[in-house]
């Protein structure tokens, strides 16, 4: 029975909060319907689009309503013209149905646990005043027999009421069969975004491999040079002057040297030697301790994961503990990674300034490229003042 009484309870808040959306269906499509009437003389049709737009907010909210009964509506509205946006047709039909049916369906769920109050006190309370008490439907109830009957109207109320869980799953339901996407528009919707997660992965690779050329050539390449030029000179002066000739050959040493540590370096910007030798908790964990910012670590999963998604959560640690020390002004970082056997999740938290925005660069846009490569995620929360909390997850493809 306690239960049952939650279910009600949540069905009369699910079905009131209804009846307010349903009015805001009624203005809205009001307001288009007065749009409509002025397009024939050109005035509505600068006004359509904005009415489209602004008719799509009670909408948004059913569609979150209906998130707390089942499953969660998508959004798929689309740039550019809401006039030729798929969505809008959806919209409309909600509206329409909605402005038909919400209003009565929240007045009943309203109604009806009042109505069994009322009926309740009507039955008992008659005798303490003169005349009786006028009950539903005009019958003044002032005599034992009226308030048995009285009784028996509250309990068919009272019934009817343990139905209103019914009507709000049917409420969630049409507007889940309504307002989802068809298939061929989710399809079409993921391919496109498959098509911008690709391309921008290219891209990123390409940066990639520029950037490691770049390093290549201007760095290692050129030292290696300078190594063949001194041993070429060294060579010549071996005979003539055996010290000079040394010289250069210590100093070549010391190029060739350099020259190996600016290739190693190219190779860990690769694939980190740690992430083989430690896995990605113990790769994690030495950034932390690298961090000039006291950096904690909570390793909830250390499931093997394959290498390149092993590798883009080092780096994406690796940037956004950067970005910690040169902007956020924290006195501490907490690191997480978790998820499951199919998808890493990864959350980083500081206690800074806060503010992040992902606009203004600070390598926020190279991360989220990042994890789009794999098809991720990246959730971003960075309030004025803090705390910042970045979360990725990222598919394994299992």
């Amino acid at each position: 029975m306690t239960t049952r009484l939650r279910e009600c309870w949540s069905a009369v808040r699910y079905l009131a909060v209804g009846a307010g959306t349903s009015m805001l269906s009624i203005f809205a499509l009001a307001g288009l319907f007065a749009v409509l009437l002025l397009c024939p003389f050109g005035v509505g049709i600068p006004a359509l689009a904005p009415a489209i737009q602004l008719a799509r907010w009670p909408v948004g909210v059913d569609r979150r309503r209906a998130r707390a009964l089942g499953e969660p509506i998508p959004e798929p509205y689309r740039d550019g013209s809401p006039l030729k946006d798929p969505a809008t047709r959806r919209d409309l039909a909600w509206l329409a149905l909605h402005a038909a049916t919400g209003m009565p369906a929240g007045a009943l769920a309203v109604g009806l646990p009042l109505g069994v109050v009322q009926q309740v006190i009507t039955a008992f309370a008659w005798p303490a005043v003169p005349g009786g008490i006028e009950g539903s439907y005009g019958v003044v109830v002032n005599s034992w027999p009226l308030a048995a009957l009285t009784l028996v109207v509250g309990a068919a109320m009272a019934a009817a009421t343990l139905l209103l869980p019914r009507v709000a799953r049917w409420q969630a339901r049409t507007a889940q069969k309504l307002l989802k996407p068809a298939p061929g528009v989710v399809l079409a919707d993921r391919v496109a975004e498959l098509t911008a997660t690709r391309a921008a992965a290219l891209e990123a690779h390409g940066a990639e491999l520029r950037r490691i050329e770049r390093d290549l050539h201007d760095g290692t390449q050129a030292r290696i040079a300078a190594v063949v030029l001194q041993l070429g000179v060294a060579d010549q002066l071996y005979d003539r002057d055996p010290a000079a000739a040394r010289d250069l050959l210590v100093k070549a040493q010391d190029t060739a040297t350099d020259a190996l540590a600016e290739l190693r370096t190219v190779v860990r910007s690769i694939h980190p030697p740690l992430l083989s030798e430690r896995g990605l908790a113990g790769a994690v964990r030495a950034l932390a301790e690298q961090c000039p910012v006291p950096a904690a670590v909570d390793v909830a999963s250390e499931a093997g994961r394959p290498a390149a998604v092993e590798a883009a959560a080092y780096f994406v640690v690796a940037e956004v503990l950067a970005n910690v020390t040169k902007h956020a002004e924290a006195s501490r970082v907490d690191i997480t990674l978790g998820g499951t056997d199919s998808v890493l999740c990864l959350e980083i938290r500081d206690d800074g300034r806060g503010g992040a925005d992902e606009s203004r660069g600070s390598g926020l846009a190279g991360i989220r490229r990042r994890a789009e490569a794999f098809d991720g995620t990246l959730t971003l929360t960075s309030p004025p003042g803090g705390p910042t909390v970045l979360r990725v997850e990222l598919p394994c493809g299992s």
